[in-house]
């Protein structure tokens, strides 16, 4: 097992031998070899004990906290002062306005062609005019970030394209329980953004994870601007693989394997503090956490060595990627989700 999620509201976790215990109302929920954990996830008002962190600590075992909604809240941070040469390279490249705004238009260009071919494609499979609209519009885009001549203009190209991407997002969806009128977030506001929050927070979580095996400083990236607490360079690269993660959330809706009841809703007179206003349910969250761990094992054929592999090697030799084109001052290829 390389990943634990605990999601179940009240629950705690606690180390009972070589075993982590899922702990609720005083039983155990489920117990869990702790042999061979990478990374532990806990979502909302999950809870662990001092000597569950002792052992996070001791085996430098990545955690992440987050809410039901997939805002990301804190991560358990482990000191690494083996990669230094790296970073130093890493900051020299990304301190130069000219590569750093090649490196961003790159990625922003890529997203665009994703969401463009994404639309256009639907719109073939669903005759709907509005959706091949939008995505020609969005590809018309593309080379306006190629020429963007600052990371300004750069970024309000990037942020007009989401707009179009997400004014005809609507159109995907074949399941009439569910409505999506506009991307929210911060908190999401109904069930379709929550979805996508998560999972978003899910793909970033392992880009992240791909980040720090190369030894890169994930707080250090080109597109996003630095601010504390906001991972940039996996903000950057999580960007070329939020179409899988937005497929993932409309085969979710569409096949019906996530309802409407599936979560719960609040007025604002209704919640009290940290309370959302629309939140999954334990049942929900599992399907969709089972759903994404089965994504990243589909295999993809990966063109640099032209073999088909897992989603989860590729995100990671992606990190890869940039780590060394950091390092030779050659630019980052993001990889092109297929059609």
């Amino acid at each position: 097992m390389q990943t634990l999620y605990v999601i179940e509201a009240g629950s705690y976790l606690r180390k009972d031998g070589d075993c982590l215990k899922i702990m609720k109302g005083g039983r155990v929920v489920e117990t869990i070899p702790a042999a061979g954990l990478k990374q532990l996830t806990l979502a909302g008002r999950a809870s662990i004990s001092g000597a569950v962190l002792d052992f996070l600590i001791n085996n430098s075992i990545d955690t992440v906290f987050m809410t039901m909604n997939g805002r990301f809240r804190a991560r358990l941070l482990l000191d690494d002062s083996s990669h230094t040469a790296l970073r130093q390279q890493q900051y020299v490249r990304f301190n130069d306005p000219e590569y750093k705004r090649r490196t961003a238009a790159v990625i922003v260009r890529e997203k665009l062609e994703n969401q463009a071919r994404l639309l256009l494609r639907r719109a073939s499979q669903y005759n709907i005019d509005p959706l091949r609209g939008v995505g020609a519009q969005i590809k018309a885009l593309r080379d306006k970030a190629t020429v963007a001549p600052d990371m300004d203009t750069l970024r309000g190209v990037e942020g007009y394209g989401s707009r179009l991407y997400f004014s005809a997002f609507g159109f995907l969806l074949r399941n009439e329980a569910f409505r999506f009128t506009g991307r929210n977030r911060r908190p999401p506001l109904d069930p379709v953004n929550a979805l996508l929050s998560f999972v978003y927070t899910l793909f970033t979580n392992e880009v992240l994870n791909g980040i720090k095996s190369t030894g890169l400083d994930p707080y250090c990236g080109s597109l996003h601007e630095i601010l504390a607490g906001r991972p940039s360079l996996a903000c950057d690269l999580v960007e070329e693989w939020r179409p899988i993660a937005e497929r993932l959330v409309l085969g979710l809706i569409n096949r019906k394997a996530i309802r409407p009841e599936d979560f719960v809703y609040r007025r604002e007179e209704e919640r009290s503090e940290g309370q959302l206003p629309v939140e999954m349910k334990p049942q929900a969250a599992r399907a969709l956490i089972a759903a994404y761990q089965r994504q990243l094992e589909e295999r993809m054929t990966y063109p640099p060595t032209g073999l088909k592999t897992s989603v989860r090697w590729i995100i990671h030799s992606q990190c890869r990627h940039c780590a060394e084109v950091l390092q030779q001052g050659t630019m980052y290829t993001p990889f092109q989700v297929p059609r």
